[in-house]
């Protein structure tokens, strides 16, 4: 399991690598942003990325913006930061992070938090889900819509492939909380709402479609064709 932690706090970077090394994690770690998105750009097969927030040069929700707008690198994104208000974790899921966690946080927590995002990556054994002209690889980890490939985080792929293998039957958010997030988010949090929409926004807008549909107060369902 390879793990970039981009942290400029020397001291807890240290205490990061040491503590998710006894955890068996293989540690890179750099201190800037430029860094870390070279790092990850140059596709070395990261398992997950730890990204503080208030990194030098480039920023976090830069690197994680900048790296999901080029659509080439799919690597889980924690956010790491001291800005923990509403509107400050919406701005970096937006930005392509898959999880978000304020400090201080707790070392238990954050080990959990990342072994879900590096199971979630690693589905193995899955066939392939496919919905119309929408075909979910879960082993590939890849989503193409009449064979042009769309690229999701980490998260929005694990909905969608919730979602799409489950089509026809009503997908509780409460499931989509215990199955994606493994019960880690509150159901009053709107980031569910904040995943779906990337989905649509890259799933069906480009191509006039409409997979997953709301159903108010009961939760969401993809209809086959």
């Amino acid at each position: 399991m390879r793990i970039l932690v981009a942290e400029d706090d020397v001291r807890l970077a240290d205490v990061l690598a040491q503590s998710l090394s006894e955890a068996g994690w293989d540690v890179e770690v750099v201190h800037d942003g430029r860094s870390a998105y070279a790092q990850l750009l140059d596709g070395t097969g990261y398992d997950v990325a730890l990204l503080d927030w208030m990194l030098p040069e480039m920023d976090g929700i830069a690197v994680a913006q900048r790296l999901r707008d080029i659509g080439v690198v799919s690597t889980p994104i924690m956010m790491l930061t001291a800005r923990g208000g509403v509107r400050d974790r919406i701005e970096g899921l937006d930005a392509g992070a898959d999880d978000y966690l304020p400090k201080p946080f707790d070392l238990d927590e954050l080990l959990a938090r990342l072994r879900a995002l590096y199971r979630r990556r690693s589905v193995t054994g899955a066939a392939p889900v496919q919905v119309g002209d929408l075909v979910i690889d879960p082993v590939a980890r890849r989503v193409t819509r009449g064979g042009v490939d769309i690229v999701l985080s980490a998260r929005e792929f694990d909905i969608l492939f919730l979602l799409t293998s489950r089509a026809g039957e009503v997908v509780t958010r409460g499931t989509i909380l215990d199955e994606v997030w493994s019960g880690e988010t509150d159901l009053r949090s709107n980031a569910i709402d904040v995943h779906l929409a990337g989905i649509r926004a890259k799933v069906d807008k480009p191509f006039g479609t409409e997979t997953i549909t709301t159903l108010r107060g009961v939760g969401y369902r993809v209809d086959r064709p």
